[in-house]
This record gives C-alpha cells, sequence and structure tokens, in this order.
C-alpha cells in the first residue's frame, strides 16, 4: 500500500517470513481476550506493524489495539506502534473526554513524527487503525484505509471508512487545500499517494491530514467480535467474509491467523496483519498472558 513506483524500504529490523508471527492474550477481569497475525506476504519488506496491550488507566482496565500499514518504509509505521497508545493514555482527558484525547493524540504522534523526521532524505507515511476498549465502551478511530469490523448480532458491521481520494468530501478536502486527485493506476493524492489521511507524508502534509474519523460503541450481549487489518487482508476478503470466517473460531489468535491465511491463498500481494478481539462479558476471573 503506498507510494507509486517506491522502491522497497530497509524493514527496519523485520525479517521476511513465510510463516506468521501471533499470540494473544486475555484481560485480568476476563472481558475479552484477543489474538493477532502477521506476516510480509509477497512483499519483500515488512511495513505492517501492530500493538496489542492491556494496561490500568485511572483504576480501569483498558485494552488498547493497533494495526499500522507503512508505505515510503517501515519508519512511519513503527513509530506510530511505538508512541501513539503511550502519547493517548498519558492525555488529562483519556477517561473523561476519549474521543477528544485521541484526536490530540493522534494529531500529537504525528506532529512528533514529523519532527524527527528532518534528516530524513525519503518520505515515509502510516495508516493507522485503533481500538479502546474499557468499561462498555469500544472507540475505534482510523486513517488511512487499514479497517476495523466488528460483528454485532451476527452481522458485519465496518466501523471505520477507507480513506481514499477519490471519495467526495476527501477530494474536495484535498483541492481546497491547494491539492490534486489524478488516476496512477488507481487514484492518488498529487498522483501519488493512494491514501488521503496518513501519518508522516511530510511533502504531503498539507493534504493528507492525520485527523482520525472515531466510531464508539455499546459493549454488550450483542457485539461479538472485532477485526483490525491492513488493506493486505480487505483487498482480497470482504467484510462479510471476515466475519463469517472469524465466528466459530473462540480462539482469537487462530482467528487472526486463519484470515491471514485466506488473505494469503487468495493471492494478496501486500503485508497482512489482522487482529481480533472477542467479547467475552462478565466470566471467570483471567491474566494476561
Amino acid at each position: 500500500m503506498g507510494y507509486l513506483n517506491s522502491a522497497l524500504a530497509n524493514s527496519s529490523g523485520f525479517q521476511t517470513f513465510d510463516s506468521p508471527a501471533s499470540g494473544g492474550g486475555l484481560s485480568h477481569d476476563g472481558k475479552f481476550s484477543y489474538g493477532y497475525a502477521s506476516c510480509a506476504g509477497k512483499r519483500s519488506s515488512m511495513e505492517d506493524f501492530y500493538e496489542t496491550r492491556i494496561d490500568g488507566v485511572d483504576g480501569e482496565i483498558v485494552g488498547l489495539f493497533g494495526v499500522f500499514d507503512g508505505h515510503g518504509g517501515a519508519r512511519a509505521a513503527e513509530y506510530v506502534k511505538q508512541h501513539l497508545f503511550s502519547n493517548l493514555i498519558k492525555h488529562p482527558k483519556f477517561i473523561s473526554d476519549t474521543k477528544s484525547a485521541i484526536a490530540d493524540a493522534y494529531s500529537h504522534t504525528d506532529s512528533e513524527f514529523l519532527r524527527s523526521e528532518n534528516n530524513q532524505g525519503r518520505d515515509a507515511g502510516s495508516t493507522a487503525s485503533t481500538a479502546v476498549l474499557f468499561g462498555d465502551r469500544l472507540l475505534v478511530a482510523n486513517v488511512g484505509d487499514s479497517r476495523a469490523v466488528i460483528c454485532r448480532g451476527g452481522n458485519a458491521i465496518a466501523v471505520s471508512r477507507d480513506h481514499k481520494p477519490d471519495q467526495t468530501d476527501e477530494r474536495q478536502r484535498i483541492e481546497d487545500a491547494g491539492g490534486f486527485v489524478l488516476w496512477a493506476g488507481t487514484w492518488r493524492v498529487g498522483g501519488v499517494l493512494a491514501v488521503s489521511r496518513a501519518f508522516g507524508d511530510r511533502l504531503l502534509k498539507q493534504y493528507v491530514v492525520a485527523d482520525p474519523e472515531i466510531q464508539e460503541e455499546v459493549v454488550d450481549g450483542s457485539l461479538e467480535f472485532l477485526i483490525l487489518a491492513s488493506d493486505g487482508l480487505w483487498d482480497v476478503v470482504s467484510n462479510e467474509e471476515a466475519v463469517a470466517m472469524v465466528k466459530p473460531i473462540d480462539d482469537p489468535e487462530q482467528a487472526a491467523k486463519t484470515l491471514l491465511q485466506e488473505a494469503s491463498n487468495r493471492g494478496s500481494a501486500d503485508n497482512i496483519t489482522c487482529v481480533v478481539v472477542r467479547f467475552l462479558g462478565c466470566g471467570n476471573e483471567m491474566t494476561e498472558q
């Protein structure tokens, strides 16, 4: 995903491998479990990153999950993985005004990354599809074309929107800022970048913003699970197909690996990263792995 005709960059210590990196865990209160799987796929470099962590904030157990798909190299995705959630949970309004805190954390992390890039000769950027879970609240935030999908009442529901330059409102925003959108194999900002929002992308920053769209869902008995994934999955698997595949698999790590394998089998040409979070309700006390 990303730049037109960009050379593959150094993978920042990630090696290409056929078998996926995977893992998972359980919340201390037994209310959710999670699993992830990630691999380079057919790409010769790895620009996908993910984060799955459980923190305590003001006495609340907080689940933090993210998928970050880099372009122009791995620098931006790796930076966002390392800093976004730390910036978020330090925000003074994290509990009292979580949506505002998320928007601020995205903006602050983007600004920090751009400052860190002063000596880099090549532009880099990253998507972010993130979920924050505490109490009965699930807040999903998105920048770029990684995607979040929930299963509620057995139905697949997208809870994020892919940010593409040809969307009417995104194209208008870009043109109002003095930019343009051209067809170059797909619609691209400035004829170069295939997403209209991202972290980084210093040379296009006037048009390619890191302002997240945020959606809140109530965690109740009808909410079964959440899928976060990079476009390496969504390019070849529909929302409904992904939900149907995950539904019968209780173990979220195995579910993430199943999605990854299916995307690979269908010929996905990109890095593939999947995170699955299952909502368990009030059950036995469990501990994070």
